[in-house]
């Protein structure tokens, strides 16, 4: 993927885990912020392997979904989850990321639902992809994830995991009737989603890496988006 439009050719090295005759572009003393699926398994042990040493700092982007829901549970709201809940270690890319946590000191960071310009949960509403319902939502702010991702190639202890999320869940009733006041975003009939969701604490990126969030409204953030759209 061409995503890299502006940064000078000569800054731009090419890395597929799925082509090993890249793996070796990679420098020796590199910091690495890994930021698609570590999966299979076996092709990042793999790569793992070819590394002389491992890199100064490996942050692997994972995905809030590495906690499974609790099935069981009646309570809701859901309770809080933080780094300490089990984690599913039957979905492959949550196996490659502990294996990078684990055997080269890798920082996972368990990212909430990425959003921003370009990726607007008011476009999903009016989309139909989602619909009022009880179930939580977390979410992050593309500008957040990425200061974050800084923060913990700064400050993280190599072999933690944080969880990365504006720490303010909400409901998709909540969100979906906020659209549509504020934004007239009306929601389309989608089936109702039963489930409750996750509330995901980021108690631990506030405290251990000292981060100050800079969207940790998300209506304040829905506003900036929105006032910026180019007229249609």
């Amino acid at each position: 993927m061409n995503n890299h439009a502006g940064i000078p050719s000569e800054q731009c090295l090419r890395f597929d885990l799925e082509e090993p005759s890249t793996w070796l572009n990679i420098p020796v003393d590199a910091d690495i912020i890994w930021c698609f699926p570590a999966t299979p398994l076996e092709q990042v042990q793999a790569f793992a392997r070819t590394l002389d040493a491992p890199p100064r700092r490996i942050v692997v982007l994972g995905s809030t979904s590495a906690y499974d829901a609790p099935s069981q549970s009646t309570e809701y709201p859901p309770p809080w989850i933080d780094e300490s809940a089990p984690i599913n270690l039957t979905k492959p890319r949550v196996q490659g990321e502990e294996y990078l946590r684990n055997e080269l000191g890798a920082i996972v960071l368990r990212v909430a639902g990425i959003y921003g310009p370009g990726r607007n949960p008011l476009d999903w509403i009016r989309q139909g992809r989602v619909g009022p319902s009880r179930k939580y939502v977390n979410l992050i702010h593309v500008e957040d994830l990425a200061a974050i991702c800084l923060a913990a190639l700064d400050r993280g202890q190599p072999g933690e995991a944080y969880n990365v999320s504006d720490g303010q869940p909400h409901t998709w009733n909540e969100v979906c009737a906020t659209a549509q006041q504020r934004w007239s975003v009306a929601a389309t009939a989608v089936k109702e989603d039963p489930s409750s969701g996750k509330r995901i604490s980021n108690a631990k990126i506030r405290s251990e890496l000292d981060y100050r969030f800079r969207h940790a409204d998300l209506y304040e953030a829905l506003d900036l988006i929105e006032s910026a759209r180019s007229p249609s």
